[in-house]
């Protein structure tokens, strides 16, 4: 009876410890929920929500996750990590494309692909809008859960930033290549022209005219009557003008630094998500093909050979490694959206946001999408000739060909 009174002091204090502890751990989480929280951490915290659980019931329930033919393609082409599928990638839209030179004649006309133009037109354009911008902004939908985004403003801001700078990019990299070839400049589409000596006012993505072909035509030398010269690959050439020579070499380093950006684009696609990253692989494929083919014909029209112009292709190629391994860098030591960005509002992000450098290179891409499937293409698919009828029906293939292309990047991504 005694030793009653004391152990029920004993149990009283280990009950108030108790309770004491439990206030201090409760208080200490309290204190970092408040204004610590990461965005993951945020999303991890709403999910336990009894609402939240009904909602990702009814997800699951009313939407029940199926695997489409293209989601079983994209897992057979990119079944590594973000970093090995973007060399993939970089693989695939650099390969295929050049090898295709090999099919192509010298004296191919560019003016010949407006309909494979308009093609990747509406391929570059529905990616960007059906979806980098979506996922710039409001990020990926999960088939498991249904996900909550929180407005911040200056985070939204710098991501609207960061397109800007990459459209500025490519419009100063196009003036300055006016500046240097004397206002001809360079497009990313398949019409190219830097000749002094072919007919002025030549838009920007617009063809070359009929002179281009006309100075192919006289480079080769006439046959008097009786004679006849060898195959036309080994007939001697006139002397090129250098102002030719040099918009040809100048197109090489356009190429190089055109094909960085798309080695950026393949590495921050990818870490974004590997939907997004496969939609904007197929996009930069479709218009690679009648990029390498217009600038082949630039190439050759500057007094390359056939398999020079191939090798210097493949010289370009580099640039699209070297861009996917920058952006690689990038991704693994700057943050990316798919890991480090939700701890960027614990850690300190770019300008007090949640953003980290590696998820600023998804809207620079988005930026140079922009400008290279309208400001570069367009004007191209805005030149009439002088025959209505041809013209009208012209229009017509070509507004189909960019439905058909934004069409297969809508119909990949549809649920």
């Amino acid at each position: 009876m005694v030793s009653s009174p004391l152990a029920m002091r004993r149990v009283i204090l280990a009950l108030a410890a108790g309770l004491l502890l439990f206030s201090a751990f409760a208080w200490a989480h309290d204190a970092v929920s408040v204004g610590d929280l990461s965005v993951a951490e945020i999303e991890d915290e709403l999910q336990n929500c009894p609402l939240v659980e009904s909602l990702n019931e009814h997800k699951r329930a009313s939407n029940p996750q199926t695997t489409s033919l293209t989601s079983k393609i994209f897992a057979v082409l990119f079944p590594g990590s973000p970093a090995v599928n973007a060399i993939l990638a970089t693989i695939y839209i650099s390969g295929p494309p050049n090898f295709l030179l090999a099919l192509c004649p010298p004296n191919i006309d560019p003016s010949s692909l407006s309909v494979m133009v308009a093609f990747a037109v509406g391929g570059l354009l529905g990616d960007t809008l059906f979806h980098l911008l979506p996922e710039i902004f409001l990020g990926e939908d999960s088939p498991d859960h249904v996900r909550f985004v929180m407005v911040e403003p200056n985070r939204n801001l710098l991501l609207g930033l960061g397109i800007m700078v990459g459209f500025f990019t490519f419009v100063a990299m196009d003036k300055a290549l006016r500046i240097a070839t004397g206002g001809a400049g360079h497009d990313h589409s398949h019409g190219h022209s830097h000749a002094d000596d072919t007919p002025a006012a030549i838009a920007s993505g617009s063809s070359p005219s009929d002179a281009a072909g006309n100075e192919l035509k006289q480079r080769k030398p006439q046959a008097s009557p009786g004679e006849s010269f060898p195959a036309a690959t080994d007939a001697p050439e006139k002397e090129i003008n250098p102002s030719v020579k040099l918009g040809g070499y100048l197109n090489l380093i356009a190429d190089f630094t055109h094909n960085i950006t798309d080695g950026l684009a393949m590495s921050s696609s990818f870490y974004a998500s590997p939907t997004i990253g496969a939609t904007t692989t197929v996009a930069v494929f479709f218009h690679e093909i009648p990029h390498e083919v217009g600038d082949f014909a630039l190439l050759v029209q500057s007094g390359f050979s056939k398999r020079k112009a191939m090798g210097a292709q493949f010289v370009t190629a580099v640039g699209a490694f070297l861009g996917t391994f920058i952006g690689i860098a990038v991704q693994e030591f700057g943050g990316n959206g798919g890991g480090s960005a939700g701890e960027g509002a614990a850690t300190g992000g770019l300008w007090g946001t949640s953003l980290s450098w590696g998820d600023m290179l998804l809207p620079f891409t988005a930026g140079t999408f922009l400008y290279v499937g309208t400001v570069s293409v367009i004007p191209e698919l805005l030149e009439t000739g002088k025959d209505k009828r041809r013209e009208i029906k012209n229009t017509v293939v070509q507004f189909l060909a960019v439905a058909v292309g934004a069409g297969i990047m809508l119909g990949i991504s549809w649920d």
